[in-house]
């Protein structure tokens, strides 16, 4: 019996040194982080951010559970330039936004992807992603009335998700648990035509507490981050993303937020974002960090 115990005291220890050196590696692919602004007491709770395709050099960004239902265009220095109201919809627990393609094969379209998905309980047995064609910048305020709802049930069971990416190659979308010890990652096949779309059940990755992800404009890199990491990886003849992810990852440096839960590539892929809640008083800051050539 003690010879066991040791062996699996032995093999324990060997897998976390494995696990440890996996993602230990670092880069300088991007520059250090640097603030570019701060954001406004109405994005105290920011949970989700990607740039936007339609106002080029500006980005969406939401807050999480309890807010209100808007999205909002923000510089890169944070300000708000305009405020859209999703009509009729709920923020329970927005989490992440991404952009994709609609409904149909008209692809000069993009549409946004809201991130109903948080479930700190694990006890909702549906998720909701709100899609809406994306807003152009042309006034302070608007009210968006065109929405659909997609109901999404993982194939595995209630947990609590945080992280959304869709795939600008396949246009699949993916989804990241996040309290696991090992996180779980989920497909949905594009087109997404039903109401209900069931997330299936991939692969577990070895990481723990995802908050944000996504895979850059062009859809050859992907980050995925927690609380004190960012992970990058390229890739290659446009491969399965549930792959990749279990390749060791590139650790990035990373300007440590106080609850960072947000992160996108620049919309001309020469750098990244990210975004945290406000936490003891202070504002939070757009940090950015730039591609080195």
């Amino acid at each position: 019996m003690k010879n066991s115990l040791l062996l699996l005291f032995i093999l324990h220890s060997f897998w976390s040194c494995q696990s440890q050196k996996k993602k230990s590696v670092s880069s300088s692919l991007f520059q250090e982080g640097i603030s570019t602004g701060v954001v406004s007491k109405k994005l105290e709770e920011a949970s989700g951010i990607t740039a936007s395709i339609a106002n080029p050099g500006m980005l969406w960004v939401h807050n999480d559970s309890g807010n209100n239902a808007e999205v909002y265009l923000i510089d890169s220095a944070g300000r708000i330039q305009m405020t859209c109201t999703l009509a009729g919809i709920r923020n329970r627990d927005w989490e992440d936004i991404a952009i994709g393609n609609g409904p149909g094969a008209d692809s000069s379209k993009n549409y946004i992807y809201v991130a109903d998905i948080g479930d700190n309980l694990a006890q909702y047995p549906i998720k909701m992603i709100y899609r809406f064609e994306e807003p152009v910048f042309d006034a302070p305020e608007k009210v968006i009335t065109q929405i659909e709802t997609k109901y999404v049930v993982l194939d595995d069971g209630q947990r609590d998700t945080e992280a959304l990416m869709i795939d600008p190659i396949h246009h699949a979308m993916y989804l990241l648990s996040k309290r696991e010890d090992s996180v779980h990652f989920y497909k949905i096949d594009y087109p997404f035509l039903k109401d209900t779309l069931v997330a299936r059940f991939r692969t577990k990755l070895n990481f723990q507490m995802i908050t944000a992800a996504e895979i850059s404009p062009d859809g050859n890199e992907v980050v995925i981050k927690d609380y004190e990491n960012i992970y990058y990886w390229k890739r290659k003849d446009h491969g399965p993303i549930s792959k990749l992810l279990q390749t060791p990852p590139v650790l990035l440096s990373y300007k440590r937020e106080p609850q960072g839960e947000a992160i996108c590539f620049s919309l001309n892929g020469q750098g990244l974002y990210t975004l945290s809640e406000s936490t003891d008083g202070k504002k939070a800051e757009v940090i950015y960090y730039q591609r080195n050539k």
